[in-house]
Order: C-alpha cells, then structure tokens, then sequence
C-alpha cells in the first residue's frame, strides 16, 4: 500500500481523541457497555464522534478540528454531558484515567469489528491487556517536512507530557508505584517507542514502502509510536498521554501542545538531533515512574533537572505564544497544578488514601468526570 501525499492543514489547529472507561454502578468495575452505549448514541446527532476501541468496555470520543482552547472546551463538555446523560440511560457510568484500578484484562471482550479481531489474532493477549485509555492530540502541520521536524522536537518534551497527563498508579488491584502505567502496555506491541530520525516528507515514503513491502504495515495506525505523523489529517498525532480525570484538563494540555508547536515552529530553537533519542528511554521512564519528580536529562544543554523544572521553565518559554493563541488561562492552570506538585495520579492516591477502597476511588473519579463534584 502506497502511503498518501500529506494533506494542507491549518498550521497549529488542534484536535483531540479520549479513551474512556465504561463502568457498572454497582462495585464500578469495567462492564462491557460500549455497544449499548453507541447504539443510544446513534440516536443523538452530536458533535464530534464516538466510536468503539478494542475493548467493548472502551469508548473513543473525537474532537472536531479547533483554532482555540475555548471552542475546544466547549465541545468536550458537550460531548461529555451527552456521554453522561446516555449513560445515565442504561445505568453506566463513565470515567476517565489511564488504566481502570482493578479490572482484570482477561475478563474483557474485543469489540466485534475487522480491525480489532484482526488485532486480537495478531497479538494474542496484549489486545486484551491494550484495555488501557489514553488521550492523543493532533497538531496541524502547513507540510511533511514539518511534520517530522515537530515529531523530532516534540519527543525532547515526551516526557512533560507523560507527566501532566499521569493518571494510572493502580493496576490490576495494585499501586504500580508508577504515575503512569498505562505506557507499559503500549511498550509490548513490536511497533511502539519512536519513530525513525527521517527528516524529509520524501524520505519518510521511501521509509514507508519498505515496511510495507516488507508486508510489515499496511497503514500509519500499524505504527504504535509515542509520535506519528497523519498525512490524512495534516497531522502530528502524540499519543503517550493518558486519559486525564476531567475534559477541562484534557483541553487544557491540548493547548499547552498547541503553544508548544507554534513555539518550536516559529522560533526553531533546537536543531534535529539522534542525542534527544540517545535519551529518550531513559527520561521516558523517569516520567512514568516519577510523574513530575522526574529526573530529566536534557539532550541539548546536558543539565540534569526536574521535570516540574523543566515544564515552568517551558511554559515561561512559550508564554507570548500562548498569549497568541488566547490559552494563557489554561496554561496557567497546568502551571498551578506543576507547581504544587500535583497530576491525576496524584490525585487518585489521595483519594486511596481516604477511602481504603479502589472501588470507591473508581466511582469518585467517575463522579469527577461526569461533572458532577470533586473538581
């Protein structure tokens, strides 16, 4: 399959897709409701779309394509509220975080679709442990060649958005010790971690047509990098977020993605370097297991800080052009909550902490997610 021309998109438009658990109300443990769910929903013209994922206790929510934070909000509040009001319907619930805390992987059923039972006969049982919710934003590109430059800029910052977007500490009815575990499950599957150090729109289908005459991949989804690029939309797609614990949170690093492109575009302050991927495992891993307490490495000046350090000092940075944008008060929400010291997972072992009950966690996080209290 020959790989598509990348398509003209509008340089720093955004766009974002959300994994969501699908619960039962009763001890709020994963439930297979995703069928149910969409049927209802079929029935509701709404915005952006809703899909199934691998699992038929997974969800998928697509944003529309969005210039600003605000429109961006606005369409994922209205789409969470419908997702709630249906689910309220069947007795569901919804909720957000990257890794559901006790549900067990070999309990869950793929989603009756090609893709996905051609998934489950390629890759045994990861396609069950994939039950993992993730958050993927993608950034409008005027090019190609702009495309891979911002994949090869953006994973010098994979590891500030692992950290924001941590929301996974528990696992199989266990605290992982990890802010983000969910990464792991992605880390099985043959094509994952970073995409190859291609410079050229050229020299990328050149890279593709190999791969896929090798009969390796017969389309970019095959591809389960940390960033991939999306000729079809005019995108970079970065996909090491987790699913975070409220809509607002999810825009709010969308922008923060937004600013950051337009930053690295605009200025180009860093050149293309192999030594941002000579690191990359290591500074990856810090984020997952640290979250902000993180120690990061950066490839260019070879300082050792932080990851809180390193994410002020880049949101200082990128400041006039989130002035640009009009996300100063978004960004100034992800500063607040860096600074106090603060994620998702941060957040659910407190909650832990108080209730002594994964159970009660689970249902105070859907509680937060269904817009209801605990903001």
């Amino acid at each position: 399959m020959k790989l598509q021309e990348f398509k003209l998109s509008d340089p720093f438009s955004m766009g974002v897709e959300l994994e969501f658990q699908i619960l039962n109300s009763r001890d709020f443990n994963l439930v297979r409701g995703a069928p149910d769910l969409l049927d209802l929903l079929k029935k509701t013209p709404h915005l952006g779309e809703v899909k199934p994922e691998m699992t038929e206790s997974m969800i998928e929510i697509n944003s529309s394509v969005h210039e600003s934070h605000a429109t961006l909000v606005g369409e994922l509040t209205e789409i969470r509220d419908l997702l709630t009001r249906q689910a309220d319907r069947l007795n569901l619930r919804i909720t957000g975080g990257g890794a559901h805390p006790f549900q067990m992987w070999s309990d869950q059923r793929i989603y009756a679709a090609p893709r996905f039972n051609h998934l489950s006969e390629l890759y045994g049982y990861l396609a069950k442990q994939f039950t993992v919710f993730g958050q993927h934003i993608h950034i409008g590109c005027s090019n190609g060649d702009e495309a891979l430059y911002l994949i090869h800029l953006f994973s010098r910052y994979v590891p500030q958005f692992i950290a924001l977007s941590a929301s996974s500490p528990f696992y199989q009815g266990v605290d992982t010790t990890f802010d983000s575990s969910r990464l792991t499950a992605v880390n099985a599957f043959p094509l994952s971690g970073r995409a190859p150090l291609v410079e050229s729109w050229e020299a990328f289908i050149d890279y593709f047509d190999k791969m896929s005459n090798y009969r390796v991949v017969e389309s970019m989804k095959d591809f389960y990098w940390d960033i991939r690029p999306k000729p079809e939309y005019g995108t970079i797609e970065i996909r090491v977020c987790d699913t975070p614990l409220t809509v607002e949170k999810a825009a709010a690093i969308a922008a923060y993605a937004q600013a950051l492109a337009r930053y690295l575009v605009l200025e180009r302050p860093y050149a293309v370097s192999e030594d941002v991927y000579l690191l990359y495992n290591y500074n990856r891993f810090q984020a997952c297991r640290f979250g902000p307490d993180g120690n990061f490495i950066d490839p260019y000046s070879k300082e050792h800080r932080s990851l809180r350090a390193d994410i002020l000092a880049t949101l200082a940075l990128i400041a006039p052009h989130a002035t640009v944008l009009n996300s100063e008060a978004p960004l100034a929400v992800l500063r607040e909550c860096v600074t106090k010291g603060g994620n998702d997972s941060t957040w659910l072992r407190g909650a832990f902490s108080e209730t002594d009950s994964l159970n009660e966690v689970v249902r105070l996080q859907s509680t937060r997610w269904m817009g209801r209290t605990l903001h």
